[in-house]
C-alpha cells in the first residue's frame, strides 16, 4: 500500500471534526477577539492563563490540536514546539476562519491569501530578458506608492490575516524605504521573504535584513556560467555580484535560495546548478516555470518543451528525494502531480503541493494535498503591483482592483475573476477533465499568456497534451504556441 493509500481515513476523520455543526460553533467563538492566538500561546507553554475563560479556551484548543496531530500521525510535542512560532499560528487562524466561512472545500477558499507578492517598484539595475514586469527604471514612475501608502498597504494585509509578504520587484532593495517597510510589516507578525537579484547584497545589507526580520531570501542565477547568466540579465558582472550575495545571505544566517527560470538557454544547466547551489550552501534551489509576458514575450521561442518541462520536474524531484539532496521545488503546478504520481508508484515518499511554503507532505498528511495543491493564482496568493493595483499572479497581467482605492480584503474576496478561478470545475478541456485537477489544475498564466483565456487547458504541460491528443484531437485551441 502507498502512501497515498493511506490517505483517505484522514480526509474522512478532517470532514467529521470541522463539519461538525459545534465543532464549527467554537470555531466562530476562537477566531474573535484573537482567542485562538492567546490559547495556542498557553498550549504552547509561552504563557499562562490570566483567568478561568482564558484556561477553559486553553483546554479546548489543546484537545482539538492534539487530535489534529493523532489524525496525522504527529506527535503533541511537535505540534507544540510548531506552534511557538507566530508564523503558524497565524496561518491556522487563517485556515480556520475560512473553514468557518466557506465549510472545507477542494481546494479550500481562503477569507485571505496565505502570500502576497508584492512588485513593491519597477526600479532594477538589471535588464533581464524574461522579466514579467519589464522593469528597468532608475528612477519611480510618479503612480509608485510612498512609504505612508506602503504602510496603509500593510496595515489592510495585517488586518485581513495574511500570514506571509513576498518583497520583489523590479529590485525591491533599491527603493530607499524598503528596510523600514520590512521591518514595519514582521512587526505586524507576517513572515517576510525578498526575492532580489542579489547583486546590491553586501555583507552589510544581508545582516539588515536579518535584523528586520526577513525570513527568506530568494536571489536569482540562470547559470553556471557567468558569461552566459550576465547576457540574460543585461549586465557585465551580474553574475559575479549575485554569487557574492548569495555567500553574504548565507553567511548572515538567512534561509537562501537560488531561483532559476528555466529556458532552452539553461535547460541542459540544471543539473550544474543544483551543484553549484549546494557549493555556496544555499537551503532551497527553485526552478522557475517561464511565461511568456512581460518582455519574456519576446523570447517566447525559448521557453521548454512539455517533454522537457516534464523531465526538468523528474529531475527535481529526484534530488528531492535522494539522502543528502537539495530541497528543490519548481512553480509549475505540475510539479506537485509529479510528486503524487511518484508516490502513488511507491517511487517516492514526499507529495510537494506548493512551492512558495516550501511544503513536503508525508504519510497521512498527503491526504490535505488536494486542498492546497496546485496553482495558487488568485486561491492561496495573489500579488499586488508598484502602484497598488491587484493581480491573480505575478504573470497574469489582470488588474481586479487598488488596494488604496477598493480595499485589499474588498477585492480579494469579492472578485468577478478570483472567485471564477477559484472553481476548478470550471477548468476547460485537458485540465478540466484531469484526474489531478485539485492537486495542479494547470498554470492559469501559462494558460492566459498562450489562449487569452484564464480558465484553459495548460499548454505546457505534458499530461494534459496527450490527453487531448488522445480525446479531442479537433481541439485547436490548443496547439502549442511555440511551435
Amino acid at each position: 500500500m502507498t502512501e497515498y493509500d493511506k490517505t483517505s481515513d484522514a480526509i474522512v476523520a478532517l470532514k467529521e471534526i470541522f463539519e461538525n455543526p459545534l465543532v464549527r460553533l467554537i470555531l466562530k467563538y476562537f477566531i474573535s477577539k484573537e482567542r485562538l492566538d492567546r490559547a495556542l500561546e498557553i498550549y504552547c507553554g509561552l504563557d499562562k492563563p490570566h483567568n478561568v475563560s482564558e484556561e477553559i479556551n486553553a483546554f479546548l484548543v489543546s484537545y482539538a490540536v492534539n487530535k489534529g496531530a493523532a489524525v496525522f500521525g504527529k506527535k503533541r510535542q511537535d505540534f507544540i514546539e510548531y506552534f511557538k512560532n507566530p508564523v503558524p499560528r497565524r496561518g491556522l487562524n487563517l485556515v480556520l476562519r475560512s473553514i468557518v466561512e466557506y465549510g472545507i472545500t477542494k481546494p479550500q477558499k481562503l477569507v485571505a491569501p496565505f502570500l502576497v507578492v508584492w512588485d513593491s517598484t519597477l526600479m532594477c539595475n538589471l535588464r533581464c530578458k524574461h522579466c514579467y514586469a519589464s522593469a528597468g527604471v532608475s528612477t519611480p514612475p510618479p503612480d509608485e506608492l510612498n512609504t505612508e501608502q506602503r504602510k496603509q498597504v500593510i496595515d489592510q494585509l495585517d488586518e485581513a490575516g495574511v500570514v506571509a509578504i513576498a518583497f520583489s520587484g523590479g529590485e525591491p532593495l533599491m527603493r530607499p524605504d524598503f528596510f523600514e517597510i520590512a521591518k514595519y510589516a514582521h512587526e505586524k507578525g507576517m513572515f517576510i521573504s525578498v526575492a532580489s537579484n542579489g547583486t546590491l547584497i553586501t555583507k552589510q545589507i544581508a545582516k539588515k535584513l536579518k535584523q528586520v526580520g526577513v525570513g527568506y531570501i530568494e536571489i536569482s542565477l540562470d547559470h553556471s556560467s557567468p558569461k552566459i547568466h550576465d547576457e540574460f540579465r543585461g549586465v557585465k558582472g551580474a553574475w559575479k555580484r549575485a554569487v557574492q550575495g548569495i555567500k553574504n545571505c548565507v553567511e548572515a544566517g538567512l534561509f537562501t535560495c537560488i531561483a532559476t527560470t528555466a529556458t532552452q538557454h539553461n535547460y541542459d544547466d540544471i543539473p550544474k546548478m543544483i551543484k553549484l547551489a549546494k557549493k555556496l550552501k544555499a537551503n532551497r534551489f527553485v526552478v522557475f516555470n517561464f511565461i511568456p509576458t512581460g518582455r519574456g514575450n519576446e523570447i517566447k521561442k525559448w521557453d521548454l518543451t512539455p517533454q522537457q518541462r516534464e523531465d526538468l520536474m523528474n529531475l527535481l524531484y529526484d534530488e528531492l528525494e535522494k539522502e543528502g539532496g537539495m530541497q528543490s521545488f519548481s512553480t509549475c503546478p505540475a510539479y506537485a502531480r509529479i510528486s503524487m504520481e511518484r508516490v502513488m508508484a511507491g517511487k517516492g515518499k514526499t507529495v510537494a503541493p506548493t512551492h512558495f511554503a516550501g511544503a513536503s507532505l508525508h504519510g497521512k498528511a498527503i491526504a490535505i494535498a488536494e486542498f492546497i495543491g496546485g496553482c495558487g493564482a488568485g486561491r492561496n496568493y495573489c500579488s499586488i503591483e508598484y502602484n497598488g493595483d491587484m493581480q491573480p499572479c505575478v504573470f497574469i497581467p489582470i488588474t481586479i482592483g487598488n488596494v488604496l482605492k477598493d480595499g485589499f480584503e474588498n477585492v480579494w474576496k469579492n472578485s468577478e475573476l478570483l472567485n471564477k478561478m477559484r472553481n476548478r470545475e470550471l477548468l476547460k478541456d485537458g485540465c478540466g477533465e484531469c484526474p489531478y485537477k485539485y492537486i495542479c489544475g494547470g498554470c492559469r498564466a501559462r494558460a492566459y499568456a498562450c489562449t487569452g483565456d484564464i480558465m484553459a487547458s495548460d499548454p505546457g504541460c505534458l499530461f494534459v497534451k496527450k490527453f487531448e491528443e488522445e480525446h479531442q484531437p479537433e481541439n485547436q485551441a490548443m496547439q502549442i504556441f511555440w511551435l
